[in-house]
């Protein structure tokens, strides 16, 4: 193909970024994107969308694992089989990618995550840190974030309370949350409507002395047009949020944010059906010339570029660095290699509350990212030192909207099936409030990701394997977020409280769905022997390539992600934008 400026794999939020700022720059631009196209018409269509044997069931919007998956497997001396069946996690597959099925809860960052490892040598000593344990600094601060943190919530249209603003407080008494960081705006609209479970869990944490806020949510909470032109509708909370296309125009995503302002600029051209197999590289393999990919009629494709971004979701990206020989992949015997290293996950523990039948909680209303929570045992805000682990959990009600038949939670000891279960089903189906421990899932040695030397892919390439089961340190936090979420939970007075916890000293279970929040594998970092990536996402290796999203976390965060994906995604485009189309090279020296 005819070479352009910049080439991006994939079209999610990071592909759809870098692809506005870089064409606001001036630079032709190509996105290719494995799958198909997809907007709000005609996949969001109501009330064909309302469908959850089609979405949550049949899983509509996701990746087909019969022709590209990961293998897993929980140490070494395990063979790794092939994820054939969508269960634990669930990674997008078309355009607006997970962006376009995730929920919308949108975090910053407690700045601690930031710089982990310092703050808690500095804390705790370099002793309390487990031998095994591989977090690192992200080599950015909060206070470098906070205009791209600001700019994204813009373009989302994102809801929520401010606590300060320019060190002045504003949230008080008002569902902001007195932990949170200092901002230089507020949130672009007002916090959404708390439904009636969240406020059952605010009045219980309150009386219990903690700081309950509105969570920021990409739901929006009104009438909303973006900086780029782009226009939303409010949420009418109608529970059909995450897994399924907003027939509201009120979820925050790349398709309905950014793509309607990129289909106007002639220097921007977006390819479906496009499976890139490696980024191509010159003879001594020091600068990247584009990528090769396959077509929807199968042929081999190469397209030219000066500058290549390989923005997929997390592990695809590590499989294309690996695929394409970027960055020594990471070896866990030595230490040594960076590509596959400090692959993370989360911690999650859920309860649920079931009450009396005059207590209508009604969990089939629902907004993906709307509800309230609390930080007081997130990231360090409470003393680690007694405790014997490593990071923490915001813990909250976030109710996004219970469907027929995948939520039919019953008290403990109800009967698996039969009369009895169908009576308790009926009983609580409106009378329940679930809440999760969100927790901070850290990097270690053994957790990592590498090529599978025996299962290959529709393509003929091998497929990505993942190496990874819970930890002594993941175990310890989960039981004490698990127990500090229960006493909220009994608080509000109910008849029955069942807790499940993931990783309760069991096995990492593959089936079981916890959230699509992988993190690490191209991980940023301030030391190219330990990173893949310099602060600004650049490959020390190959420096006209640049790989934002999770997978340049170097361990996991108590938020959900997307937040911070955004922010420094926008922050290492505005560093291509103003440094490197100036004087092309490596941003930082190593």
């Amino acid at each position: 193909m005819k070479k352009v400026d910049a080439v991006i794999v994939g079209f999610g939020w990071t592909g759809a970024i870098m692809a506005k700022e870089l064409t606001e720059a001036g630079l032709n631009v190509v996105a290719l994107e494995r799958g198909a196209m997809r907007d709000t018409n005609p996949d969001g269509i109501y009330p064909q969308v309302v469908d959850e044997l089609t979405y949550s069931i049949r899983k509509k919007l996701y990746q087909d694992l019969s022709r590209s998956t990961v293998t897993i497997r929980h140490t070494t001396a395990d063979t790794a089989l092939p994820y054939r069946q969508l269960g634990a996690f669930l990674p997008g597959d078309g355009v607006g990618g997970a962006g376009l099925h995730w929920s919308g809860v949108h975090f910053r960052v407690d700045p601690v995550e930031l710089r982990l490892r310092s703050h808690y040598e500095e804390r705790y000593g370099k002793r309390f840190i487990p031998a095994d344990m591989t977090i690192q600094d992200f080599g950015v601060s909060y206070e470098e974030l906070e205009p791209y943190y600001d700019f994204a919530e813009k373009v989302f249209g994102t809801s929520g309370q401010a606590w300060s603003v320019d060190g002045k407080v504003v949230g008080a008494g008002k569902g902001g949350n007195p932990l949170a960081p200092d901002r230089s705006n507020p949130f672009p609209l007002e916090s959404q409507k708390n439904t009636y479970s969240a406020q059952l869990f605010e009045k219980a944490a309150r009386e219990m002395g903690y700081h309950p806020y509105n969570m920021p949510s990409a739901n929006t909470s009104g009438p909303y047009t973006n900086p780029y032109g782009a226009q939303m509708g409010p949420c009418n909370f109608c529970g059909y949020c995450s897994g399924y296309v907003c027939y509201m125009y009120s979820k925050a995503s790349p398709n309905v944010n950014i793509l309607p302002a990129l289909r106007q600029v002639p220097n921007f051209e977006l390819r479906t059906h496009a499976h890139v197999l490696k980024v191509n590289l010159t003879a001594d393999r020091k600068m990247a010339t584009g990528v090769t990919y396959v077509d929807a009629q199968g042929r081999e494709v190469i397209q030219p570029a000066d500058i290549v971004i390989v923005g997929a979701f997390q592990f695809h990206n590590v499989h294309l660095m690996l695929l394409s020989g970027i960055g020594k992949p990471y070896d866990p015997k030595t230490g040594e290699g960076v590509i596959g290293k400090n692959f993370a996950y989360q911690n999650m523990a859920t309860v649920k509350a079931f009450f009396d039948k005059d207590q209508h909680t009604n969990p089939f209303i629902g907004a993906g990212g709307n509800g309230v929570a609390i930080d007081d045992f997130n990231a360090d805000q409470f003393d680690h030192g007694p405790l014997g682990f490593v990071g923490g959990s915001p813990m909250w009600v976030n109710q996004a909207g219970n469907r027929p038949i995948g939520a039919m939670a019953v008290p403990p000891g109800t009967p698996a099936w039969g009369s009895a279960w169908k009576q308790a089903a009926s009983d609580y189906f409106t009378h329940q409030v679930s809440m999760d421990a969100h927790g901070a899932h850290q990097s270690y040695r053994q957790n990592y990701l590498d090529l599978d030397p025996n299962y290959r892919d529709a393509f003929g390439q091998p497929l990505l394997r993942m190496t990874f089961d819970w930890q002594e340190n993941d175990i310890k936090m989960t039981r004490f977020m698990a127990a500090k979420l229960e006493e909220i939970a009994r608080k509000m007075g109910p008849k029955a409280v069942s807790v499940a916890v993931k990783n309760f000293g069991d096995h990492f279970d593959a089936a079981s769905y916890q959230t699509t929040h992988l993190n690490g594998g191209v991980i940023m970092g301030t030391d190219p022997k330990s990173s893949a990536l310099n602060r600004y996402l650049q490959s020390w290796d190959v420096p006209n390539v640049f790989v934002p999203g999770a997978s340049a976390f170097p361990q996991g965060l108590g938020y959900n992600p997307t937040g911070t994906v955004a922010a420094l995604t926008y922050w290492s485009a505005r560093a291509i934008r103003e440094k490197y189309l100036k004087n092309p090279g490596a941003m930082v020296q190593a």
